[in-house]
């Protein structure tokens, strides 16, 4: 069965966890995981998810994801990527961007300026890894809206 939804995490989200537990929290991807895997499994849908270090392989993901039901995507240091961000652009699934923490408030100003928000449906940042949860919840409310 090809996958319905799609959550793809980039660079360095493999050390959530221990990685700036300060800023990121003490949660891991595999807690991230496994509660995206409940939500969709609860609501009947295939779930694909996947991070990745390094960005041509991102881009990949996003393709293979292009007209599925939706993706949230985290893209992480790959946020400021013009060739991400004409990925998603080639997408007609609608794409909700998750950031773990608000990345308009961080002390780097540059983080706030994230290219791959301009195709994103929606975004969410700030709220810890509880942004999937509400990402996918946002996408099982509008399917077929969209």
């Amino acid at each position: 069965m090809t996958a319905d939804i799609h959550v793809l995490n980039g660079p360095n989200l493999n050390l959530l966890g221990e990685r700036e537990p300060e800023i990121y929290g003490t949660a891991t991807l595999a807690d991230v995981e496994r509660a995206c895997r409940e939500i969709c499994s609860a609501a009947g849908l295939e779930l694909s998810f996947h991070q990745t270090n390094s960005e041509a392989t991102l881009i990949e993901q996003i393709q293979a994801a292009r007209a599925s039901a939706g993706i949230v995507i985290n893209p992480a240091g790959c946020s400021y990527s013009v060739p991400v961000l004409d990925a998603l652009k080639a997408c007609s699934a609608p794409i909700v961007e998750v950031h773990i923490s608000n990345i308009h408030a961080r002390a780097e100003a540059w983080r706030a300026e994230t290219l791959t928000t301009a195709a994103a449906t929606g975004l969410i940042s700030g709220l810890g890894i509880r942004g999937y949860g509400l990402a996918l919840q946002f996408l099982l409310d509008n399917r077929g809206r969209q």
